[in-house]
């Protein structure tokens, strides 16, 4: 009957005790970041020789460069996100779900079916029970087929 649950530890593992202290006993990054890159461009901007300064195309090279450092590395993270994010929520497939509905009297009308798939939309993870697309952050319960629910 436990096999039934949702385990919570899939959903929030960040809360986990092991994984603080494994957060906690990680090593240093010491590959050079955006940060870096303007700290060199600075300290080259300080240290310029007055007599040949740094022409316009060149400093403008270099800010293009740390333009493209800074968009790659949030794009790095936006990907990173994404996928975590992605890879929880399909472990919703093939599981009831129960959200609440407002009827046409204001009346809140709870809704159940199973989960077809997961997709993004304008930057939201919805749900596609049937042919309702549902909120992940609607889904109040979820549940193998039959199972016992585990509670959002």
């Amino acid at each position: 009957m436990s096999d039934d649950r949702v385990s919570t530890r899939n959903v929030w593992p960040y809360y986990s005790a092991s994984n603080v202290q494994a957060a906690a006993e990680k090593k240093a990054d010491s590959s050079l970041g955006k940060d870096d890159f303007l700290r060199i461009l600075v300290t080259q901007l300080q240290n310029q020789d007055p007599m040949q300064p740094l022409q316009d195309k060149d400093f403008i090279a270099q800010m293009a460069q740390f333009s493209s450092v800074e968009q790659l590395v949030n794009m790095s993270d936006q990907l990173t996100m994404l996928r975590q994010n992605l890879g929880m929520a399909s472990s919703m497939i093939g599981k009831d779900v129960q959200w609440y509905e407002y009827a046409d009297t204001g009346d809140m009308i709870a809704m159940s079916g199973k989960v077809d798939s997961i997709l993004i939309k304008d930057k939201v993870q919805y749900a596609r029970v049937g042919e309702k697309d549902i909120k992940l952050d609607d889904i109040v319960s979820i549940a193998d087929q039959g199972g016992e629910a585990s509670n959002g």
